[in-house]
């Protein structure tokens, strides 16, 4: 299975996008844009996780699903984390098997 470093850097690269350019796209919760070394970082696994902020607007730039980077990441989407929080723990379980059965492979 690729890394999330990996998807990002091939993708941006389907793009014909340097680090640089990607890096001047993509920005923070603070509304800042993202350094070409943090994305370097990123694509070469010297950082831990971005934030989801930095996940959507990688996702958005470089025409990818939100969820998959997340998942990638290993980072809970907002909106999926919240429902978590107020579910049942037999909800939860049942919501975790169909997800399992959905990403089953065929063998």
């Amino acid at each position: 299975m690729p890394t999330f470093g990996e998807v990002v850097s091939s993708a941006r690269q389907a793009l014909g996008l340097s680090q640089r350019q990607l890096a001047a796209r993509v920005k923070k919760e603070d509304g800042k844009h993202i350094s070409p070394q943090y994305l370097n970082d990123i694509e070469r696994e010297r950082r831990i996780a971005p934030s989801e902020d930095v996940i959507l607007h990688l996702a958005q730039v470089l025409k990818l699903e939100p969820d998959y980077l997340c998942g990638l990441a290993q980072v809970w989407p907002a909106d999926i984390l919240a429902k978590i929080q107020h579910s049942s723990p037999k909800s939860v379980h049942k919501a975790f098997r169909a997800f399992r059965k959905t990403l089953k492979q065929k063998k």
